[in-house]
């Protein structure tokens, strides 16, 4: 009895157990089988489309690069110019440059660059018509009358060398592009449509983290005013020793010092031997800015000395950047390799002097004030006032607004509007506006 008893509760507990487990597997054989017709489905579906199952993409190596890359950067300007004495201007200039770079081997590697200048609209002066003297046979157009915009025809070999990279070192030597800190003593004078190049053996070092070294030899200067300028405007011979350094190995600051030693060959005016130290450094919720140097055999005769300076502190509020700055340079104290255009506002009124030491101390107190307005477009606006040596003596002022928007990597278009007004000083009154329109490869 007892065993009978147990067996059927015992045959009752395993149809418990026993019918969970059919069931699994019932339902486990029903997935399966449904896993194998979609999987079915899914296989035979392009060939009863018609096409075959599209094959797994296989990996292949990336393409080597091209031992020849060719470069290309296109600028359409029309400009402006309204110098006071002188006839209104107008320029409509497409300038070409057209290159190849080679890619490197064992760290060789090689550049060649040309550059084609075209006037559209030729109503202007290519050559420098304030000068009583000036020889500026080969520059074109050119009319006395006219205010000048220095954009002449021209067609020349911009960049021409061969280069090492290698052991934290790049080495240049041929027709070259230098740029050194901001341009105010060494730049490319890149706002023209001809650019300002040397004939130079350069060297970068960054062996050190955080300095930079750079030096430069340079035995001619390429102006601006084109291959066949000849006279006082002609390309430049000499002996000029470019010594630059800059180290930002300490955290939000950046450290700097040059030394210029330059020996021209025909333009003895030139001469000089400039000394200077920057610095750049974020602190209190601030940029600020401060460089000061030290130039001998400065003035047309080259018998003077003076200093140059200028600070500046910048405040951004996100997108908007509100900068206020001084810069200050003693009477005679030239920069012939420098960028001018960009100091002392945009309708150059000051250039010239800058650039031969022909001012008598100059001293620009500025604000600038840039924000982003619509569809991409930023918008910069300053003001200038100008001193002399002293600060004291009123040499005008001036008014800038720029407009820039970058359409994609490769175009870009600039508004300029620049106001220069010399309240009857040394400098002419001058009006200056261009629109542009830029295309880079």
């Amino acid at each position: 009895m007892r065993r009978a008893h147990f067996a059927g509760k015992l045959n009752s507990a395993a149809k418990k157990i026993a019918i969970p487990i059919l069931a699994s597997r019932a339902l486990y054989r029903r997935v399966t089988t449904m896993k194998a017709t979609t999987l079915l489905m899914l296989t035979a579906a392009p060939v009863l489309a018609g096409t075959a199952p599209t094959p797994v993409p296989a990996i292949t190596p990336a393409p080597s690069s091209y031992w020849l890359t060719p470069t290309l950067d296109i600028r359409a300007r029309y400009e402006f110019a309204d110098i006071d004495g002188f006839d209104p201007s107008h320029a409509f200039t497409i300038r070409e440059r057209l290159g190849l770079k080679t890619a490197a081997w064992n760290g060789f590697s090689a550049f060649i660059e040309g550059e084609f200048t075209q006037s559209i609209v030729d109503d202007y002066s290519a050559g420098p018509t304030n000068l009583a003297n000036a020889n500026v046979a080969g520059v074109d157009p050119f009319d006395p009358r006219n205010s000048t915009i220095f954009d002449p025809d021209n067609n020349e070999l911009n960049q021409l060398y061969g280069q090492y990279a290698g052991f934290d070192t790049t080495v240049k030597l041929g027709r070259q592009r230098i740029i050194y800190d901001n341009a105010a003593f060494v730049g490319n004078v890149g706002w023209r449509q001809n650019e300002q190049t040397y004939d130079a053996l350069s060297i970068a070092n960054k062996s050190i983290p955080g300095l930079t070294l750079n030096y430069a030899f340079v035995n001619q200067v390429n102006r601006i005013f084109g291959a066949d300028a000849s006279g006082f405007f002609e390309n430049v011979p000499g002996e000029v020793h470019l010594l630059n350094a800059s180290y930002a190995g300490i955290q939000g600051v950046t450290l700097g010092g040059y030394i210029y030693l330059m020996d021209f060959d025909e333009i003895e005016g030139w001469d000089n031997n400039t000394y200077g130290v920057s610095a750049k450094a974020k602190a209190l919720g601030l940029t600020w800015y401060g460089e000061l140097a030290y130039q001998e055999d400065a003035g047309a005769a080259n018998d003077d000395e003076g200093l140059y300076a200028h600070f500046f502190a910048m405040k951004e509020f996100g997108k908007h950047a509100l900068t206020v700055g001084i810069e200050h340079l003693d009477a005679g104290v030239q920069t012939p390799l420098a960028t001018v255009h960009a100091f002392n506002g945009f309708a150059d009124a000051t250039d010239a002097s800058r650039i031969d030491g022909s001012q008598p101390g100059l001293t620009d107190t500025y604000v600038t004030y840039a924000m982003p307005i619509f569809c991409g477009i930023k918008w910069a606006n300053s003001v200038h006032f100008f001193g002399d040596n002293a600060i004291s003596d009123d040499l005008g002022f001036g008014i800038d607004s720029v407009l820039t928007k970058k359409f994609d990597d490769h175009f870009t278009g600039i508004f300029k509007l620049g106001y220069h007004d010399s309240n009857d000083s040394i400098y002419r009154t001058t009006t200056r506006a261009s629109m542009e329109l830029n295309y880079a490869f």
